[in-house]
């Protein structure tokens, strides 16, 4: 499929060449009939001239402008330096009707004008060439079609110019959708003139002004919701704690209870934090404290507080200027979705390469559906749509992706060759923005 541009130009080309071609087509057959025509009504009025001063039969009485002429009596030519078999039956037949006639000839490449008349029983005919005519229409011919190619250049110089005035706002249109869809809630688009791109670049700032404030209000709820609950979320896990060390003392479903309810209260203050670190980022308050880190010995701490003692590792000692409270929250996600999603065993591998640190979290289970691999780090998007909840919040690869990006590196996910899904963190080691 073209391009727009490259389809309004070959419009805009076509158009004007077909106008360019049929002008100077009419304008060069009509020139060339009118031309002709003037030959030959100024050649038979000579000829006719030159005629009825005759008083006798004489050739040389002709003009010097005949290149040849015969004089036929009775039908046998009597004098003349014309061939009588060039003059056709049907001009002999016109003539002795009593007309003055001509008729156009080409012989050996060369057009020329036979012409003649009758009077009493004697017959004058005489020819000419016409190579000085032939010669300007040639001339009409090459100035009619240098005329077109002008046309055709000029044609392509505005097709380019009506091109770029009518493509560029289409492109900042479409700049504009790009920059909106990643995000930038404040992308606008600049409303030039009065015409239908104008009205659609209007529009498109009203949308864009619409739904800014749509996500900011949403924004704003998620964030006045999860600080109101973290007051009576803080009391209930207090309770919760004391009703789950009681849990095994307590008789039968009253037991069970108690550990459903203190795990629900965990998950839910899961979900709260995740919210609230989520609405930070959303507002721009996210920030980094950033610290000289070995990045191995960190992704080892990770482990060993969270009791991960079955990860297989693969770490090198690098060092990096990162954030050790976001690193270990990327780190912790990643393996945890491993460990949950994928099958073992689960490999955490930590190196440097070429100013940077790279980490990537692999395992060895089915792998991430292709349909998957686009929106793994979307927010609270599930794989399989089935599932009314799951144990995690929805947010934690979301959060890992934000924290690497305000590192200013880069988390993306793939599968291995072998099988398996593989999540690779790229992070600067000189330090985020």
């Amino acid at each position: 499929m073209k391009s727009l541009r490259t389809r309004l130009l070959i419009a805009f080309v076509v158009l004007c060449g077909v106008t360019a071609a049929v002008v100077a087509g009419v304008t060069y057959v009509r020139a060339r009939t009118v031309l002709l025509e003037k030959a030959q009504v100024a050649a038979v009025e000579a000829f006719t001239e030159k005629v009825a001063r005759m008083t006798e039969l004489n050739a040389d009485l002709l003009s010097d402008r005949f290149s040849a002429a015969v004089i036929l009596h009775r039908g046998r030519a009597v004098q003349g330096g014309l061939d009588p078999s060039a003059v056709s039956p049907e001009l002999r037949a016109r003539v002795a009707s009593g007309e003055v006639s001509w008729q156009r000839v080409v012989v050996g490449g060369r057009a020329g004008l036979v012409m003649g008349m009758r009077v009493s029983d004697v017959e004058f005919y005489s020819a000419r060439t016409m190579d000085d005519e032939q010669r300007d229409i040639r001339e009409l011919a090459l100035v009619a079609w240098l005329a077109a190619g002008c046309s055709m250049v000029v044609a392509v110089l505005l097709a380019l110019l009506a091109a770029r005035s009518v493509l560029r706002p289409v492109r900042e249109l479409r700049e504009a959708a790009r920059r909106l869809g990643e995000g930038d809630l404040t992308t606008r688009v600049a409303v030039r003139g009065s015409d239908e791109l104008a009205g659609v670049a209007a529009t498109f700032n009203t949308t864009a002004e619409a739904l800014e404030r749509q996500v900011a209000d949403a924004r704003r709820f998620v964030a006045d919701v999860s600080h109101e609950l973290r007051t009576p979320l803080a009391a209930m896990t207090a309770v919760t704690d004391v009703l789950d060390e009681e849990a095994e003392h307590l008789p039968g479903d009253a037991g069970t209870a108690a550990r459903l309810v203190a795990q629900e209260t965990r998950n839910l203050t899961r979900l709260v934090d995740d919210l609230m670190e989520i609405s930070r980022f959303d507002s721009g308050a996210a920030a980094l404290a950033p610290d000289e880190v070995d990045v191995a010995a960190a992704a080892t701490a990770t482990l060993r507080l969270r009791g991960w003692s079955d990860v297989v590792t693969d770490l090198h000692p690098v060092t990096a200027v990162v954030d050790p409270r976001r690193l270990d929250v990327v780190v912790a996600n990643l393996v945890a979705n491993a460990l949950r999603h994928g099958g073992p065993p689960v490999t955490l591998t930590v190196r440097g390469e070429r100013g940077q640190v790279v980490v990537e979290v692999a395992d060895r289970g089915p792998g991430l559906d292709p349909e998957v691999l686009p929106h793994v780090f979307d927010r609270f998007y599930k794989a399989d749509s089935s599932r009314a909840r799951s144990e995690g919040s929805g947010l934690g690869l979301a959060i890992a992706w934000e924290n690497a990006v305000l590192h200013g590196g880069s988390l993306v996910a793939a599968n291995r060759p072998g099988g398996g899904a593989v999540f690779t963190l790229r992070l600067p080691s000189g330090g985020g923005r």
